[in-house]
């Protein structure tokens, strides 16, 4: 692949900006600085820097973000700063996605991407992707209402019952929600209708994803593909994705400096 055209893939700004940085010599391709901006690089495994900075070569991109509080999923938000702020600015550029919304105020796992195709799988109804949350909900969890989330509410717009796939109180003030939906505040609003009241909300799972215990808000990392991706069933183990050599975990405040 063309140099340029491999820079400019990865998100690193328009064909004449990326020559400019191959012309100005603050690529490297193994290591070496080259300032041929026509060079045909074979891009499989590929690691190359820009700016001294380290980037291994993606087709697509998956990246799995802890989304704190106080942030939107939305390339244009209204009210907070997007997601998308948390990440490096090449990533920006490739025009990544949010795999399905939170909430400004929910937290948790969060998945982003370029990839079309797993972005349609994982955010279609008729796919059941199951997701797992954590509420803290304002008043004391009874059997009751444990067994009407399962068994299925109705919410105002819509006459159907919507359920959970499972309710478990993990203390009083704690439930586990598995969801196969993804109606608007549809958490909150399934708690509001037994009663209840969600105070907080995080999501920990997302199909085979999870939310590792180490990867702390307002961090990311890349995360690769089974080879053939599906989701687990809720309950089972799922893929707890680890982090490339040349990903370390960053922190908005780091990222933002790129």
């Amino acid at each position: 692949m063309n140099l340029t055209k491999l820079l400019q893939s990865q998100g690193f700004g328009t064909r004449r900006e990326c020559r400019s940085l191959i012309l100005s010599g603050l690529v490297a391709i193994g290591g070496q600085e080259t300032t041929d901006a026509d060079a045909d690089i074979n891009p499989v495994g590929l690691v190359f820097s820009v700016d001294g900075q380290d980037w291994q070569y993606r087709e697509k991109v998956y990246v799995m973000l802890h989304k704190p509080a106080g942030y939107e999923c939305s390339q244009k938000p209204k009210h907070h700063p997007s997601v998308l702020s948390l990440l490096p600015v090449p990533l920006r550029n490739r025009g990544l996605q949010t795999v399905g919304r939170l909430d400004e105020d929910t937290t948790g796992l969060l998945l982003l991407t370029d990839d079309g195709q797993f972005l349609h799988v994982y955010t279609t109804p008729k796919k059941n992707i199951p997701k797992v949350y954590r509420a803290t909900v304002r008043y004391p969890l009874t059997e009751a209402q444990l067994a009407a989330l399962r068994a299925g509410v109705v919410l105002h717009d819509d006459p159907d019952p919507v359920q959970a796939q499972s309710a478990i109180a993990r203390d009083a003030h704690t439930i586990e929600l598995t969801l196969t939906g993804g109606k608007y505040h549809q958490v909150k609003r399934m708690v509001a209708a037994v009663g209840n009241r969600v105070e907080a909300l995080h999501r920990e799972r997302m199909g085979e994803f999870v939310l590792p215990p180490d990867l702390k808000p307002g961090e990311w990392r890349y995360v690769d593909l089974p080879p053939h991706p599906h989701p687990s069933p809720a309950g089972e183990e799922g893929v707890n994705f680890e982090v490339p050599p040349e990903a370390h975990r960053q922190t908005g405040a780091a990222v933002a400096r790129q």
